[in-house]
């Protein structure tokens, strides 16, 4: 018999890429559900998109920060998908391109109907930064539920990541911005199922 969790892996192992675009005009089709991916450039977003779906190659990675530059669609199937935002905030560029990247974003979220919920990834470590902060103002502007992934949680003792997480959630309450937060490790896979079942119920809803 299948249980929840591998129907959700499964769920997300079939990810496939669908386009990549500097344009919000070119998405598919503004129908059926979206979960947009946001983060500074250097919070490990595109690895933990890689776990959550279990295709090592899916998102980009690499070791320069910085690489997602477009909008990037994934194709889940059933009218839903997932968008990898550019990364913003650290990446070695020009003023000028994080500038359009930033207005790229602004755009996206504020005009896409098909978005449901953003998910914000933030290294442990150094959460919350002002581009967290600044998507969950989009979500509270837009009445978006949000999932926060508290990433690279190997790199931190759990007891010291949940501490930051109940401090986060302190952080944001008056926001009231339904936020579920997970402590996460891309490399570890520690919280890659919660991850999940926050993300499908983003896309549920």
């Amino acid at each position: 018999m299948n249980t929840p969790e591998s129907d959700l892996a499964r769920r997300f192992r079939r990810a496939a890429f669908v386009l990549s675009t500097p344009d919000a005009r070119t998405l598919p089709a503004d129908s059926g559900a979206e979960v947009a991916f946001a983060g500074r450039s250097n919070a490990g977003k595109s690895s933990a998109i890689n776990a959550i779906c279990e295709q090592g190659g899916l998102a980009r990675t690499s070791k320069t920060p910085g690489r997602t530059q477009q909008l990037v669609v994934f194709d889940l199937g059933d009218g839903q998908r997932l968008v990898d935002l550019p990364g913003y905030g650290y990446a070695r560029v020009p003023l000028a391109v994080k500038q359009q990247w930033h207005a790229l974003i602004d755009r996206y979220v504020r005009e896409r109907a098909s978005l449901r919920g953003i998910v914000v990834v933030s290294d442990v470590r150094h959460a919350l930064t002002d581009f967290d902060r600044q998507m969950l103002h989009y979500c509270q502007h837009r009445g978006l539920r949000c999932l926060l992934l508290l990433s690279k949680a190997d790199k931190l003792n759990r007891g010291p990541a949940l501490a930051v997480r109940r401090q986060v959630l302190a952080q944001i309450a008056d926001l009231g911005v339904p936020t579920t937060a997970v402590v996460f490790s891309a490399r570890s896979r520690d919280g890659v199922d919660a991850a999940r079942v926050a993300l499908s119920a983003l896309l549920d809803q």
